[in-house]
């Protein structure tokens, strides 16, 4: 399991849009976001790494994503 960790511009009305891209990609076995943090932390548990694959994919919808490193 691979967990990753991302800076987001998503807001709390956004959730749907994020949620509609996240639960159709077969390789995440789970995901949350914290909006209270002051970085909307988007935390992704996956089967593999695809941290590359969620940056362009939320980017091109029109959110910013930035991959947070320990």
């Amino acid at each position: 399991m691979v967990i990753s960790v991302f800076k987001t511009s998503v807001s709390e009305e956004e959730l749907v849009k994020l949620s509609s891209v996240l639960d159709n990609i077969d390789a995440i076995l789970n995901w949350n976001t914290d909006l209270e943090d002051c970085d909307n932390i988007l935390r992704i548990e996956s089967k593999t790494m695809i941290t590359d694959k969620i940056i362009n994919m939320l980017n091109g919808i029109g959110f910013y994503v930035e991959e947070l490193n320990d």
